[in-house]
């Protein structure tokens, strides 16, 4: 029986599932939005949000343990410098799962997970709906964002 044993094996030992949150939690830290499994993105959001309150804690004992994990300097720097400080005002809850697909090879249930101050991409920002707001998938206007104003004069 597995009582009181926590976390997801994944059909890995254990050196092989560290090794693969390390290279999870760095590549979202990185990217701030990655396509995973469920169960992957279920196990990872667990360890990006306690690498995420090592970087809001910012004490040299805080970072030497989130560079243990990450390894990756310039994660780790951004971790403490970038990340800690677009989540000051938050209280956990600092990345969302989205489910997407199924996988075409294995039909294994795939979700995308991200920070949930993702700044805003150029791609999106066109789309009109903001990333950081609630309900950000919802747009308020049904005809999209208003078309760009010219402010070329007609004689230059």
């Amino acid at each position: 029986m597995r009582h009181r044993k926590s976390g997801r094996q994944l059909s890995r030992n254990t050196h092989h599932r560290r090794a693969l949150f390390r290279s999870l939690v760095t590549s979202l830290l990185e990217h701030e939005r990655i396509e995973t499994t469920e169960a992957k993105a279920k196990e990872l959001r667990i360890l990006a949000e306690r690498m995420i309150s090592l970087g809001k804690e910012g004490s040299l004992h805080a970072r030497r343990r989130a560079a243990a994990y990450i390894r990756v300097k310039r994660i780790v720097s951004k971790l403490f410098q970038d990340l800690a400080g677009r989540f000051a005002e938050r209280h956990g809850g600092y990345t969302r799962i989205i489910k997407t697909r199924r996988r075409v090879g294995d039909a294994a249930p795939m979700a995308v997970i991200e920070l949930v101050t993702r700044p805003v991409d150029k791609k999106e920002a066109g789309k009109g709906h903001d990333a950081d707001q609630k309900g950000a998938g919802r747009s308020s206007s049904k005809t999209g964002p208003a078309p760009a104003k010219s402010t070329a004069t007609a004689g230059a």
